[in-house]
């Protein structure tokens, strides 16, 4: 199991794809305008506008290396997506898991109970044969299941033939992204046990970490969730405390849903420096940060590499206790950067990380400090008490 891709709700698809592509150098690749050419020329199927769904929907479709988006927004008030606004604010719809067998994961999922909202349907062009479903998930979130057989590999698709074309003025490479690295999920109090219950039962995921992230202000539990095979990572955040920014995300988005998304890729200070230089908020560290940093022993890092990490506000954690064990230059190293929340509540966000050396999990360190770093924005939004 992979992620093939995210949905998103959001009021105006258009501008949300120009705001992708500008900010973060994603390329376009189709919209529901042009959906029968894209049809022809092979390329990525957004599966929701197969259709009526075309004639009161605008779907746009942005890409960055194997990183697919589709942007829904509403041309009519029967649209799905004007339903879903009517209830919550722009946000993440649909987390898409291309599996090897969808009729046996369907089957496994309606034995546990799961909602079928979409039966298996099926495709065929050319040499790809591609099937998919849609599950109800947790709260209004929902999952398509994306089975495809022959035609290559989707991040090869779209090469030719004029399929994905950059937007004028983006002065980003064609990808700064290797993969989408985990989609993080924020549940009501008390049901966190439930949503790893039913991602245990419903897709076959298994329990790889927890978290007790607690301050003088508030306090979170977590559990990171991993799909058998290792390739899709979904943390699972419950409030542990009234204030916590879980139930400010709650409250705001009227429910459980996907706090953000993590994209990898393989040079975060040089990505980092170029989005901020497009114009990209990000979150901003609590000022002793870095003094703690180079407080810490076994530094897996050069004077130099940590003066470019602090400049741009960089995380960076690693385990202290391995290094002795290793090689200085090859300690596992995880580097964090957050955004401010995107649509301008405090909902939906992006993560980008890098991982050094094969680093695997979540480093606590860069939890805590991101923890403290929201708790700081919810003080100034006057959401959070500062008691100094």
């Amino acid at each position: 199991m992979k992620i093939d891709h995210v949905h998103f709700y959001v009021e105006d698809a258009k501008a949300w794809r120009n705001w992708f592509v500008r900010h973060l150098g994603f390329q376009v690749v189709a919209d529901s305008a042009i959906f029968p050419t894209f049809l022809k020329k092979g390329d990525y199927i957004p599966w929701e506008t197969i259709g009526d769904d075309a004639f009161h929907t605008c779907t746009q479709v942005v890409k960055s290396g194997p990183v697919y988006f589709l942007l829904s927004s509403p041309l009519l008030p029967t649209s799905p997506v004007a339903e879903f606004l009517r209830y919550h604010p722009p946000g993440v719809a649909d987390v898409a898991f291309c599996v090897e067998n969808v009729e046996q994961v369907i089957s496994l999922a309606q034995a546990h109970g799961a909602k079928v909202l979409q039966p298996i349907q099926q495709y065929q062009y050319g040499q790809e044969h591609i099937k998919w479903s849609k599950i109800a998930a947790w709260g209004s979130l929902t999952h398509t299941l994306v089975e495809r057989r022959g035609g290559g590999d989707k991040e090869t698709r779209g090469q030719g033939d004029n399929a994905q074309f950059p937007m004028p003025n983006s002065q980003c490479p064609s990808s700064w992204f290797a993969a989408i690295d985990h989609i993080v999920l924020n549940v009501d109090t008390g049901d966190l046990e439930h949503a790893v219950a039913w991602y245990e039962n419903i897709l076959n995921f298994q329990g790889q970490q927890t978290f007790n992230i607690q301050t003088s202000r508030s306090a979170l539990y977590s559990q990171v969730m991993v799909s058998h095979n290792g390739g899709v990572k979904l943390p699972i955040n419950e409030p542990a405390s009234a204030n916590s920014q879980i139930q400010e995300f709650l409250n705001v988005n009227r429910g459980p849903g996907i706090q953000h998304i993590a994209l990898g890729t393989r040079n975060i200070v040089r990505a980092i420096a170029q989005f901020r230089a497009n114009g990209l908020s990000l979150l901003p560290v609590p000022k002793d940060y870095y003094s703690q940093i180079r407080q810490r022993k076994r530094l897996p890092l050069s004077i130099d590499e940590l003066d470019a990490i602090a400049e741009q506000e960089i995380l960076v954690d690693w385990k202290e206790e391995t290094c002795f064990e290793l090689r200085k230059n090859i300690t596992p190293l995880l580097l964090q950067i957050f955004t401010q929340p995107i649509f301008g509540q405090p909902t939906f966000f992006f993560e980008f990380i890098e991982r050094r050396y094969q680093a695997q999990g979540f480093g606590e360190g860069n939890f805590r400090a991101l923890f403290a770093a929201i708790e700081n924005e919810q003080i100034k939004r006057g959401s959070l008490e500062d008691f100094g």
